[in-house]
């Protein structure tokens, strides 16, 4: 443990050099996926572009002496978004399971420094299951990252229900980590280039978990955990609005006199499963209002910290919470004690098996 915190970061990217190679062939191609209005920048020759796949690719010297540098005693690895679900369904299953090996082999490697999430191919629903149930009994990762839509469709969709199921019986939350809007979305976003993390990213990765909420899924699963970055991608500070709207009565009474589906009926207001099936991390948003805002409506067990390295500094996470007006106690259970209880990482206090 480093000073008065053990320091957990939640949301770190890494790489290994397969993907970077398709994504480089799958833009040279010219692909129009508006992920790739990011992506040919940081595949391109400038400096900073090769720092940052420098910096993703490396699970070892340079990633731990910077953790060391900023007091950072472990990184939770996540396979740098859009991950497996940039492919087909057979290159994405082949990636995975790939980067989950090497996964496994740096955490085995740096037991002490890395955890990691496991990379699936949601495209093709029971192989992803089956590389869940690898992942998590096998490999014994801590959990599972989905780079939001799959192709424009979103976990909510009940093909998709096999992997909320095996990720709830596992007890393996599930990260949804965020991408550029579908093609479907993106077009208004285009201008400016607004579809990455200036906008883009929060607004596809918040309808995301509104929709899992609003589908009844978390009915079904009730065990089922979901983790959003960001200080959860805008949806704390909607709360109020989402629960007004969702329990007036005129729209859905008007359309089910016309016979139309509304809505799903839930049990409880949308707000009791984000603050019962959700998690938020700190990742990218470095500023103590946001954070005392998702205290107050969320609780500080269901807050952690993270960094998003290589993408923005771990200086400027650490000193952020390190210096937030909030109690000793909830700092400790943000920077350490609920990723240990949520993704199963040994406490420094535990003896290795």
């Amino acid at each position: 443990m480093t000073g008065n915190y053990r320091r957990i970061a939640t949301e770190e990217a890494w790489a290994i050099p397969e993907q970077m190679e398709a994504m480089r062939r799958l833009s040279e191609s010219g692909s129009t996926d508006p992920d790739f209005a990011l992506w040919r920048v940081l595949l391109g020759d400038s400096v900073p572009s090769k720092t940052v796949m420098r910096r993703l690719l490396d699970v070892g010297p340079e990633r731990l002496a910077g953790m060391d540098e900023q007091g950072v005693d472990m990184q939770l690895l996540l396979l740098t978004s859009p991950g497996p679900q940039m492919f087909d369904a057979d290159a994405g299953a082949e990636l995975a399971t790939l980067a989950n090996d090497r996964l496994a082999e740096a955490i085995r490697a740096h037991p002490t420094r890395f955890a990691g999430l496991a990379a699936i191919a949601p495209q093709d629903p029971w192989r992803a299951v089956r590389e869940i149930e690898r992942a998590m009994t096998r490999l014994r990762l801590n959990g599972i990252v989905v780079n939001s839509h799959i192709d424009g469709e979103y976990l909510d969709e009940l093909k998709y229900w096999p992997i909320l199921e095996a990720a709830a019986e596992l007890e393996a939350p599930i990260y949804i980590h965020p991408r550029a809007p579908s093609r479907a979305m993106a077009q208004p976003y285009a201008k400016y280039h607004l579809e990455d993390a200036i906008w883009g990213f929060q607004a596809e990765a918040g309808l995301h978990g509104i929709r899992l909420i609003m589908s009844g899924v978390f009915d079904r699963y009730p065990k089922l955990r979901i983790v959003l970055g960001h200080m959860g991608e805008g949806i704390p500070y909607w709360l109020h609005r989402v629960d007004y709207m969702h329990r007036a009565s005129a729209g859905s009474q008007m359309a089910a006199d016309r016979g139309i589906e509304w809505r799903p009926k839930l049990k409880l207001r949308p707000s009791d499963y984000f603050r019962q099936n959700f998690l938020i991390t700190t990742s990218g948003v470095n500023y103590s209002p946001v954070l005392e805002f998702c205290l107050r409506e969320l609780g500080a067990d269901n807050i952690m910290w993270a960094i998003d390295y290589p993408y923005q500094q771990a200086a400027d996470a650490t000193a952020f919470l390190d210096a937030a007006p909030i109690p000793d106690e909830d700092k400790h259970k943000i920077y350490h004690r609920n990723a240990e209880r949520v993704f199963r990482i040994r406490s420094q206090f535990e003896r290795p098996a």
